[in-house]
């Protein structure tokens, strides 16, 4: 039996394990690879200045989280009951996307029912072995690994239908707060 063909044979909840460890990689390898590929493109052009390279950076990485969200939407709420409102999405997001991403759901969820929403992981999983010899330096280098989770809710929100925009922060690892308001069309 051919590896590939052992591979389609595995369990379904193999196949999961196997996927999320994938995801992880990637993960901790999107950003250093994002950021060589801004300075490159800023050294063609001229020396690169540290807020181009982060700016470039930030748009490819919550680009890329933008589509690969979309994708997840697309596939996992396929087969659910149209959702009635904003909130129905956003929990939708909360429990099973990111179950899907994270193997966990989102730990608090807040909102002021007027289009914000406060979704906080105590635990977020990409920082779950981030270390660092100065606490600040891990705070200011794990900022940059929350750029494509927020693309990933503003990708699968838009999707479903809500035009957003995505901020995260995180001020005590391994926890991260992602902050989603509402962009309400123009008439």
């Amino acid at each position: 039996m051919s590896f590939d063909a052992a591979l389609l044979t595995l369990p379904d909840s193999n196949a999961r394990a196997l996927s999320s460890s994938c995801f992880d990689f990637l993960l901790i390898e999107l950003v250093p690879m994002a950021e060589r590929l801004a300075k490159d493109l800023a050294t063609r052009d001229n020396e690169p200045e540290d807020e181009e390279v982060r700016e470039t950076t930030y748009f490819r990485l919550e680009s890329l989280g933008y589509r690969v969200g979309q994708g997840l939407a697309e596939r996992f709420s396929r087969d659910r009951p149209r959702f009635t409102d904003n909130l129905d999405v956003i929990k939708f997001l909360c429990k099973d996307l990111w179950t899907v991403l994270f193997r966990k759901q989102i730990d608090n969820l807040k909102t002021n029912h007027r289009g914000v929403y406060v979704l906080t992981d105590s635990s977020f999983r990409p920082f779950a072995r981030m270390s660092m010899a100065a606490r600040g330096d891990a705070i200011a280098m794990a900022q940059a690994y929350l750029w494509f989770p927020c693309g990933v809710i503003r990708g699968a929100l838009a999707n479903l239908g809500i035009n957003t925009s995505v901020q995260a922060e995180t001020s005590d690892l391994p926890g991260a707060t992602f902050q989603i308001k509402t962009i309400q069309p123009r008439p």
